[in-house]
């Protein structure tokens, strides 16, 4: 390597797809998904999660109803390998009809 030529500018590191994230993988990644408080729906989130993590561990979901215990709101914690893995599993629940909101 030159002393003009930065490590960012290195074959290695412009192949990473992850090279410009702020996450550090991989990383337990908590994500708050909120739906209507229905049967169902703390499974459907769970099932869309093992998709994507497969030691994803159900055990640790926190869950917080609204005021009105209309919503529900769903903690869950994957572990993060990459970015595209987030970026899909965002869509898959997103593209959930039971679920409203992601964060």
């Amino acid at each position: 390597m030159t002393s003009s030529e930065t490590p960012s500018n290195t074959p290695e590191t412009r192949d990473d797809p992850n090279k410009d994230s702020l996450i550090e993988y991989p990383s337990d990644f908590p994500i708050k998904v909120m739906g209507l408080n229905q049967d169902g729906f703390v499974h459907t989130v769970t099932t869309i999660a093992k998709q994507f993590d497969p030691f994803f561990d159900a055990s640790k979901i926190e869950l917080r109803p609204s005021a009105g215990d209309k919503y529900l709101g769903v903690t869950i914690t994957v572990t993060a390998t990459s970015r595209e893995q987030l970026d899909n599993l965002y869509m898959a629940l997103t593209s959930n009809p039971m679920v409203k909101v992601v964060l």
